[in-house]
């Protein structure tokens, strides 16, 4: 059917009924929204903090079921402009469907957000990288096994067809270089191949992986960007080497470990994440 079906229709719907009632809990009215990704949450404490919202209040949000994903909407300022914050996502190993996964970035939409900034914690498969490098996403690969688009569409949010060939926005991802070599912060540029997790992948699959032309794997991110494209957002995006999946030279993982890394990447991500949002601000 088209996009007057109940699916789609209501998706419209509950994006519209979780919008209005932020709108009722904030007076804040961003125009850039961020996704914190596993072990990434610091980012919070540089926000000038004016609501905080957790994610079960929200109507038809789902909850984070996942440790270090603390769960929580936060509006605020960050370097001179006003945003929104997932403080923890959700995945679809989580058992969610990807409607679900991605109804936050239809709300961000709905709330004003013109630009939408995604960070993640993955598996570097590019042998030049190490743990604790931070790179700009240039590309993805969609290895999921499923579209957050399937079904029917609803025009009001959205083309039947949206276009990727941009996926990622070439002037967000040069000034984000730019602020990085300010900062002088080491950074890597490059592609990030989604699969559904929660499992980590086997050598032979980091293997894949690479040969299919990707720099790191993750489980997340990828619904989202395709979500955000598909609502006329611009899309900046970050993934933090957590550990290598060098299939030769493969050691066990852990989310301990994961966790370890991320937090001692985080303070350099979060000051080149703050850079980066203030030279939008400046662009106005």
């Amino acid at each position: 059917m088209p996009a007057t079906s109940s699916g789609a229709a209501g998706q419209a719907r509950r994006v519209a009924e979780a919008a209005a009632f932020l709108r009722r809990r904030t007076a804040a009215r961003p125009g850039i929204g961020i996704i914190l990704g596993t072990g990434l949450g610091g980012l919070v404490k540089r926000i000038r903090i004016s609501g905080s919202i957790p994610y079960g209040e929200i109507p038809h949000f789902p909850v984070s079921t996942v440790e270090s994903h603390a769960g929580r909407l936060i509006f605020g300022a960050l370097s001179g402009r006003t945003v929104v914050a997932m403080q923890g996502r959700f995945h679809f190993y989580e058992g969610y469907g990807l409607d679900q996964v991605t109804f936050p970035v239809r709300v961000m939409k709905a709330l004003g957000v013109r630009t939408l900034i995604v960070s993640n914690a993955c598996g570097g498969v590019n042998p030049s990288y190490r743990a604790g490098d931070i790179m700009i996403m240039d590309d993805h690969i969609n290895l999921i096994g499923a579209n957050p688009l399937a079904g029917p569409n609803d025009a009001s949010l959205g083309p039947r067809f949206p276009d990727m060939c941009r996926a990622y926005d070439r002037d967000l991802a040069a000034a984000a270089e730019r602020a990085a070599l300010d900062l002088k912060i080491k950074v890597q540029r490059g592609v990030y191949l989604a699969l559904s997790g929660p499992s980590l992948e086997t050598a032979a699959e980091y293997r894949m992986c690479r040969i299919l032309g990707a720099d790191v794997v993750g489980m997340s991110t990828v619904p989202e960007v395709i979500v955000a494209r598909h609502a006329g957002l611009r899309v900046l995006g970050f993934s933090i080497v957590t550990d290598m999946g060098l299939p030769d030279a493969l050691e066990p993982a852990s989310l301990a470990k994961i966790l370890k890394v991320a937090a001692a990447a985080e303070p350099k991500f979060v000051r080149l994440l703050a850079r980066v949002v203030a030279g939008i601000a400046a662009r106005g």
